[in-house]
């Protein structure tokens, strides 16, 4: 996970953050396309790591993966209104141009896999009675119990984005707040003051490479 976290970081970056959709939110018998196609404004996927969640507008680097969406349904379904995402063939290349689309500019890797993600036990039942034993969606509950869910479609993301300088900042702000010289344990462990302070100095410098317009202003907005 380290060599593939480095991959994705560049000019000092060193974190990203863990997004996922599990499950993936796709009604039965819906293409690629159509499920996609309705997330246009605000992403499927949901945040993992933990900051405050705020809406992502722009990435420096990320990483897609989607799983479980069979990939011979490339056209859209009946009564679906057509989008330009529907003019691409494969699976692979909707998402890719999903990712662009949303996210113009940035180095963006995606994979499709058609196996789903297997919840058989003792995988943790704690889906909703509106999935199919399959995973996806439906418009109302069946008369079996969630635990009769075998599978899920997936996505996961890995991403290096501005709101990273918002926790790593923050992260930062809590560790320099408490006088750490009157915590003799503290330094009995082994760790030096000037130790200490050079790697808060580290931390704020990776949270710097991370700023943006943005990312400023949130900063100033917590500070208050």
């Amino acid at each position: 996970m380290l060599h593939f976290a480095d991959s994705l970081t560049f000019s000092g970056r060193k974190v990203v953050a863990a997004w996922a959709a599990l499950p993936f939110p796709a009604f039965s018998g819906s293409s690629l396309p159509d499920i996609l196609s309705a997330h246009q404004q605000d992403v499927p996927w949901k945040l993992l790591s933990s900051w405050r969640e705020q809406k992502v507008s722009c990435c420096f680097a990320q990483s897609v993966v989607l799983r479980g969406i069979c990939q011979e349904k490339a056209t859209s379904c009946l009564g679906q209104p057509w989008s330009p995402l529907h003019s691409w063939e494969s699976p692979e290349q909707v998402l890719q141009q999903y990712l662009h689309t949303l996210f113009p500019g940035a180095f963006s890797t995606s994979h499709v896999l058609q196996q789903p993600c297997h919840t058989q036990a003792p995988f943790p039942q704690f889906f909703s009675p509106l999935l199919t034993r399959r995973g996806f969606l439906m418009d109302k509950a069946q008369g079996f119990s969630s635990a009769g869910v075998e599978s899920i479609p997936v996505l996961a993301v890995l991403q290096s984005c501005p709101g990273l300088h918002s926790l790593l900042s923050g992260l930062c702000r809590e560790l320099r707040a408490p006088d750490v010289r009157r915590w003799s344990s503290f330094f009995t462990a082994g760790v030096e003051q000037d130790d200490f302070q050079e790697a808060l100095e580290e931390l704020r410098t990776l949270a710097q490479c991370y700023e943006t317009g943005f990312a400023a202003d949130e900063d100033e907005a917590d500070s208050d």
